[in-house]
């Protein structure tokens, strides 16, 4: 859904109410548990954002707050969404002047306890996004070395004309929201911890 003017909460109301009743944009999904499906690009992006028992809190905390989508330019359509299985969300994004309000639903929720404990969601793109697909966000917390990782998989292909089109300038936008959504749990946990996260080279991009 494309508008010049940021979408008006009923509008959204409207948008996800119709997206609900529908199905996946893709065949694939959960593919991000295992390998991505051929035929889509993969980002693969993942950062260290410090150590500890307390870090790992608060980044599922985050989560769970989804300030790893407030990022003043991308935002979800409500910051209460829960996370569960089947939960439908809207994503809002501007870009080029424009608002793009996008739909998907939760696939699976990741809540982990061992050696390494893990927690976040993944999600899949319902008809109304612009493109299709699936991503993956979660944090990890590796008891052998006490560090904790904010990681995030996709992966992605166009789903709309405007996407087709303009796919060059996607990939710059897609790989600026997994920037800007890593530096957002950075300072989730920098308020709680002091501490400065260590970038990895983003992986498994083709």
């Amino acid at each position: 859904m494309f508008s010049i003017l940021k979408p008006s909460s009923e509008a959204i109301r409207r948008f996800l109410s119709d997206q609900s009743n529908q199905d996946y944009s893709y065949m694939a999904v959960g593919g991000t548990s295992g390998t991505p499906p051929a035929g889509f690009v993969v980002d693969h992006t993942r950062i260290q954002l410090g150590k500890g028992q307390q870090v790992f809190d608060e980044a599922k905390n985050a989560i769970k707050r989804w300030e790893h989508f407030q990022l003043g330019w991308v935002e979800t359509s409500s910051k209460d969404i829960p996370i569960e299985r089947g939960q439908v969300v809207g994503v809002m994004a501007r870009a080029l002047g424009i608002w793009v309000l996008n739909a998907c639903r939760i696939v699976s929720v990741i809540d982990e306890t061992g050696d390494v404990c893990r927690f976040g969601f993944v999600y899949g793109t319902l008809p109304g996004h612009v493109e299709s697909g699936e991503e993956r966000f979660q944090v990890e917390w590796n008891r052998s070395d006490d560090t904790v990782w904010y990681d995030i998989l996709a992966f992605s292909r166009p789903n709309h004309v405007l996407t087709r089109l303009g796919y060059p300038i996607v990939r710059r936008i897609q790989k600026q929201f997994a920037h800007d959504s890593a530096a957002a749990m950075q300072l989730a946990v920098k308020r709680l911890s002091g501490g400065t996260a260590k970038w990895l080279q983003p992986c498994h991009q083709r």
